[in-house]
């Protein structure tokens, strides 16, 4: 479905709102991904209480692009190997982080870490909390 909107052309589809705007110029094509709306108080709880933490942000900001182990996020971000080893379990447990696995050719595990989330958007209006989540969907 396409919408003309002065200048402006909004194509819907179930993924994105693509926006093209044409003029003599530029051209701007901006997409605005699809977010997910939490909808579980307890679940609110722990994503608020995971953005607050400072260290969880990091590892989520540094694990965005791509996937990092326990020892490289701690040596990257200062934090305590112990204190890395926690917040990935928390954000592991709130689905926020995925967990891949590989065993090295001397049989040692070896665990990556990477963000499931692109975004965190948070809004309250006095009594009413909405939490909207941005996939971290590859890009092709």
């Amino acid at each position: 479905m396409i919408n003309d909107i002065g200048i402006m052309y909004a194509l819907h589809c179930n993924a994105v709102l693509l926006i093209i705007s044409k003029s003599r110029y530029c051209s701007i094509m901006q997409v605005i991904q699809k977010t997910r709306k939490i909808e579980d108080d307890q679940r609110k709880e722990a994503i608020l209480s995971i953005i607050s933490d400072k260290y969880c942000r990091q590892i989520l900001f540094s694990t965005m692009d791509k996937p990092k182990s326990a020892m490289e996020l701690s040596s990257e971000s200062k934090i305590p190997i112990s204190t890395v080893y926690r917040r990935i379990q928390t954000l592991h447990d709130n689905k926020l982080v995925g967990v891949t696995g590989l065993i090295s050719s001397e049989g040692k595990k070896y665990f990556l870490y990477k963000s499931k989330v692109k975004a965190i958007m948070s809004s309250c209006d006095g009594n009413q909390i909405e939490i909207h989540v941005v996939p971290n969907i590859p890009e092709a």
